[in-house]
């Protein structure tokens, strides 16, 4: 089971951080030890990128992107029954799923239409290359904050299976069940916000936010291989 490491000070507060980047600059004062090698920085998009790219700056990690995607219900595209990997591997909530009375057909449709989205972000932010190798390596996966953490939950298990040395989960803000559950799956968990309650969103998090478009991601990317 993953250490968790949070900022007692920050606990259950809203509105914290001024915006994505200053969340990962606080981030990057927490992740120090990890400055050097052997250590790989990967970031989920599109909100995590900003987040990645500042702590990465300061950090002098390599930084590159892990293409995953929440899998969305038909009838409601902002919520989600589980999430998939640009690899294929999937992680559905199954209980969600019997409440709604999917069937495999409809998830079926969820899932090839999320296949071409996941294909089409991975072609247009990393041009297709494969992924750097985790095997041995130190690797930090990144988001804006954990809500169902399903999306983080798919990433840390496709880098598990590329057998790297440790994995580690960096997130600015994160729902207190769900950090649980995710200490499960990793060696150690970063979450500087962590929030109990029934109600969770990552926004309330931000004093600033806006979503991160498919631009940004690129300016972003381009900035930091300069």
């Amino acid at each position: 089971m993953g250490r968790i490491i949070e900022d007692a000070d920050l606990r259950d507060k809203r509105f914290v951080f001024e915006d994505r980047r200053d969340a990962g600059r606080r981030l990057a004062a927490i992740l120090e030890p990890y400055r050097g090698t052997n250590v790989l920085l990967l970031a989920v998009p599109s909100g995590g990128v900003p987040v990645a790219a500042e702590a990465a700056r300061i950090l002098s990690l390599p930084l590159d992107l892990l293409i995953v995607r929440k899998l969305q219900i038909p009838f409601n595209p902002e919520a989600g029954i589980g999430a998939m990997s640009v690899s294929g591997d999937i992680l559905l909530n199954d209980e969600l799923v019997e409440s709604l009375h999917l069937g495999k057909e409809a998830i079926a449709a969820t899932v090839k239409a999320t296949r071409e989205v996941l294909d089409q972000r991975n072609s247009r932010f990393r041009g297709g290359r494969p992924l750097p190798s985790c095997q041995g390596k130190k690797v930090i996966i990144t988001d804006d904050g954990l809500a169902s953490g399903y999306t983080m939950r798919v990433a840390a298990r496709w880098v598990r299976g590329m057998k790297p040395e440790r994995i580690i989960v960096a997130v600015p803000t994160g729902s207190a069940r769900t950090v649980e559950v995710m200490r499960e799956e990793v060696d150690e968990i970063v979450c500087l916000n962590i929030r109990s309650g029934y109600r969770f969103a990552v926004a309330e998090a931000y004093r600033h936010w806006h979503d991160v478009s498919d631009d940004e991601v690129l300016h972003v990317i381009e900035a930091i291989s300069r």
